[in-house]
This record gives structure tokens, C-alpha cells and sequence, in this order.
């Protein structure tokens, strides 16, 4: 089944990309989610239409893209986490993570965008992530994990508590 996709789809394409689909998922799916739309003729021309007028204003925002993707590539993020033994990292950082060091480093990019090889990080050490800006523009962008040693806390000793006083019991009268 051939569909013109409405908006970007992850693992398939981006929005006006031509593409081509199992029948189920396109009919059960992409259609009525409002994803995509079917590719007749006449849609087709529209697409095309519509794609040589976006195709100047398109070029700066590429150039727009790529100014962004050198001043991104510039960046040294470090990113602080707990660590235990052997620099295990407690929990881990995602992709999330790194968009919130970049984002105080000054530049906005959202988690969906970024990609980091591997998935999640649960170790210390230098990582790589790619960054899409646009369709056409995509940075390799490096990182670092670094480790904050948690101090382990030495369990208190056990107060000692004064033995009880040992009370003799009182011979009473009937025992007499």
C-alpha cells in the first residue's frame, strides 16, 4: 500500500515522504491515527505541487540546521551521575538527560530528536549521540559521563543500654 505520511513516524519516514506499507498497517493504523494519507494520483500532484514551493524556504531552514549543528558540536557536555562500584552508575541517562544539559547549555532540542548508540548509559565514560535537526541534518554529537562518588554512611554502634536491675522476688507471707 502507498501513502503520503501527514507528519514524521518513527522507524518509517518523515511527513511528505512517499512510502510504502503493509495493507493492515496502513488501513488499521497509519490512516486512521491521521498519520498518513492514500497516495492516488491526484494526491500525488498535490504532493508534488506543494513540494517545489516548500523547496525555497526549505533551504534556509537547512542552512538555519546546519549554523545550529556547528555551534552544537562545539559544546563539551558532561553529564554528573551517583556511582557505585566498579563506575556503575545508579539508575542511568537516556536521552532525556542529555536533552536537559543541552537545553542549560542554551540550545532547545527535545528527547525525541536525540539518539544515543546503545539505548540507555549505566556506566561512566564517553558516549556519542546523533542529533537531528531536520532530515537532512544530522549531528554526531560526543558526551561524557562522569561519576559523583556517594559517601557510604558508617552505620551508628549500637547504643548500650545499662542492664536492667535484677530484682529478687519478695518471699510473701503464705510461703512462710
Amino acid at each position: 500500500m502507498e501513502l503520503i505520511l501527514k507528519q514524521d513516524v518513527e522507524n518509517l519516514g518523515f511527513k511528505d515522504d512517499l512510502v510504502q506499507v503493509k495493507n493492515g498497517y496502513g488501513r488499521n493504523f497509519l490512516i486512521p491515527q491521521g498519520f498518513a494519507q492514500l497516495a492516488t494520483i491526484s494526491a500525488k500532484k498535490v504532493l508534488a505541487e506543494n513540494l517545489k514551493q516548500r523547496a525555497f524556504k526549505e533551504k534556509k531552514v537547512v542552512e538555519d540546521a546546519q549554523k545550529k549543528a556547528k555551534a552544537i558540536g562545539a559544546l563539551e557536555i558532561k553529564i554528573k551521575a551517583k556511582v557505585g562500584d566498579r563506575d556503575k552508575l545508579f539508575g542511568s541517562i537516556s536521552n532525556a538527560n542529555l536533552s536537559e544539559a543541552i537545553d542549560k547549555a542554551g540550545f532547545e532540542i527535545e528527547k525525541k530528536f536525540i539518539t544515543i548508540a546503545g539505548g540507555l548509559i549505566k556506566r561512566t565514560g564517553k558516549y556519542n549521540a546523533k542529533i537531528r535537526l531536520h532530515r537532512d541534518v544530522i549531528v554526531d554529537f560526543p558526551f561524557q559521563v562522569i561519576g559523583e562518588v556517594v559517601a557510604k554512611k558508617k552505620k551508628a554502634a549500637p547504643k548500650k543500654v545499662a542492664p536492667a536491675p535484677v530484682v529478687a522476688p519478695v518471699a510473701s507471707k503464705e510461703e512462710e
